[in-house]
């Protein structure tokens, strides 16, 4: 049974139901600003940003405002309880730059370099997204000059280094507790 798979099993909807209400939660908007720490992933107007692991969609309405008109969003959640919610938050706010794809990160079926900044918010470390597999994918899709955004919660568990040390990415540094890494370009 693939990601995709699992994201419309209503077992596994049911069973991460109280983390979608707690993602969407007024304390959680009272701790924790989604704009500037948006900002600290360096998002700009014009970007093709993919916000891996959306969750309901804390990150993507902000991200999808600051990216305006001219941007988009796409915005990939496996389970489908929180696509749902997203798209549905997309449409009441009107936007019209955000596209929500129920799918899983580790085979996206993106377009290779069509990224310009991939945001993994909260999504590592998580066994579901094993970064030996997840590093590779990002790096498929980013743009040669493509950014990668990572925003630990709650620990850190030696992402950092591993993200340095798959050969992928190099550190950029980190910004409203947000650490950014540019694309290695690979000679071939």
């Amino acid at each position: 049974m693939d990601a995709a798979e699992l994201g419309r099993s209503r077992f596994l909807n049911m069973l991460f139901k109280p983390s979608g209400m707690a993602m969407e939660s007024r304390l959680r908007h009272l701790f924790m600003n989604p704009e500037k720490m948006l900002r600290g992933a360096g998002i700009t107007p014009g970007q093709t940003v993919l916000e891996v692991g959306a969750g309901t969609g804390f990150f993507t309405i902000p991200a999808a405002k600051m990216l305006g008109d001219g941007g988009r969003l796409i915005a990939m959640e496996p389970l489908s309880d929180f696509a749902d919610r997203i798209t549905e938050k997309v449409r009441d706010e009107g936007l019209q730059n955000v596209e929500v794809l129920c799918r899983d990160a580790l085979n996206s079926e993106l377009e290779p370099a069509s990224i310009d900044l991939a945001l993994l918010f909260g999504v590592v470390p998580f066994p579901t997204l094993p970064l030996n597999r997840l590093l590779p994918e990002m790096h498929r899709v980013l743009k040669s000059d493509g950014r990668l955004a990572v925003w630990l919660f709650p620990v850190s568990a030696g992402v950092p280094t591993a993200i340095l040390r798959s050969g992928y990415f190099v550190e950029l540094g980190k910004t409203n507790g947000v650490y950014t890494y540019r694309c290695i370009v690979s000679e071939q």
